[in-house]
């Protein structure tokens, strides 16, 4: 365990615990974290740097009710980074901007890109994964689908890493013999 995750998890858990001083200090820190992250994710997505206070404030809200969500058997990182990934991905869904955002000379670019596959495509992974069991369905939505990690996914859903492996590995094998029922 890094020292990093050692202070934050024993923070949280004395604030969960009432202690006061301690759920501030740890929201001091995350602030600090969740300030860096932000900065260079919104960077890497060609947006304003500036916003990340917005993206922090967010979080820390969203942190403080949902606190009782938090495991303290758990790690209490991956936990924070799952809130603060869903915040950002929400952020840069509600804050699409239009063309008037984008260079002149990329518009044709994005003019002559056709999404219906991939909305088709969406669609079909949709009715596929409704067919398998609940587990392996969520097991694949999180790691395959949304780019959690084992351990994240594992911390989300409160299975084993070995768990989600498995349920990962098991339902990808299921859905390959769905698709290759369907095509007989």
């Amino acid at each position: 365990m890094s020292s990093v995750e050692g202070e934050l998890k024993g923070l949280m858990i004395k604030a969960l615990g009432g202690d006061e001083r301690a759920y501030r200090v740890v929201l001091g820190r995350i602030s600090r974290y969740l300030r860096g992250y932000y900065k260079i994710r919104l960077s890497q997505a060609a947006r304003s740097a500036g916003d990340a206070e917005d993206l922090v404030q967010e979080t820390l809200m969203t942190l403080h009710l949902r606190r009782h969500t938090y495991v303290p058997e758990l790690p209490f990182t991956p936990w924070l980074y799952a809130i603060a990934r869903y915040k950002l991905i929400d952020y840069l869904r509600r804050t699409r901007s239009s063309l008037a955002t984008v260079a002149m000379e990329n518009a044709e670019q994005i003019i002559a890109c056709d999404d219906q596959i991939a909305s088709e495509s969406s669609l079909d992974v949709d009715r596929l994964l409704k067919r398998l069991p609940p587990k392996f369905r969520t097991a694949i939505r999180h790691v395959k689908l949304e780019g959690l990690s084992v351990a994240e996914a594992a911390a989300q859903t409160g299975m084993s890493e070995s768990a989600i492996k498995v349920n990962v590995h098991r339902g990808m094998k299921a859905l390959a013999a769905l698709i290759a029922s369907g095509r007989r």
